[in-house]
């Protein structure tokens, strides 16, 4: 019994949401939130998202922000089982920042925090839509740190489309 109430903090902790889109939206844009706009995902885009992903896109659209050469982009991606929502903000076609807005599985919520979020920072895409630094995982994580890297790529494939 000691063993399982000394884990279920740990549990609680993992899941909920850790900043709203809202909020996110106006950390990223100084409380002056531009009208959202619409990438729709045609074939040529949800082929490349596809090949990202490793499995089917869901995607029809998708929402972002933009003022200037700055946009964000608030994206879902399944970790083990459970979708983890992300916001990227990308400054001149690199990450400024990357956060977990919100968390749903029982493990790999330490992709939350700054010291892994921040190895995005001024990453850009490469050849064949690759990130251009190596992304440091985090031990039981594995699955959330593939999420992460994923959005992060559909992020600045779908930003560079859209300039």
């Amino acid at each position: 019994m000691a063993l399982m109430l000394a884990s279920a903090p740990l549990t609680v902790m993992a899941k909920g949401v850790y900043q709203t889109e809202e909020a996110f939206l106006n950390e990223a844009f100084e409380q002056q939130v531009p009208k959202p706009l619409i990438v729709w995902i045609n074939k040529e885009k949800k082929q490349a998202i596809e090949n990202i992903l490793q499995h089917r896109a869901a995607y029809i659209r998708l929402r972002y922000w933009q003022q200037g050469e700055k946009t964000a982009w608030i994206i879902n991606e399944i970790g083990k089982e459970k979708p983890i929502t992300v916001g990227v903000i990308i400054n001149n076609n690199e990450i400024e920042k990357l956060k977990v807005l919100s968390f749903r599985e029982s493990r790999g919520w330490e992709v939350k925090h700054d010291f892994f979020t921040r190895q995005f920072d001024q990453t850009e895409l490469v050849d064949d839509n690759k990130l251009s630094q190596t992304i440091d995982g985090i031990s039981g994580a594995t699955l959330s740190v593939r999420a992460l890297k994923k959005i992060a790529r559909i992020a600045l494939y779908l930003n560079q489309q859209t300039q």
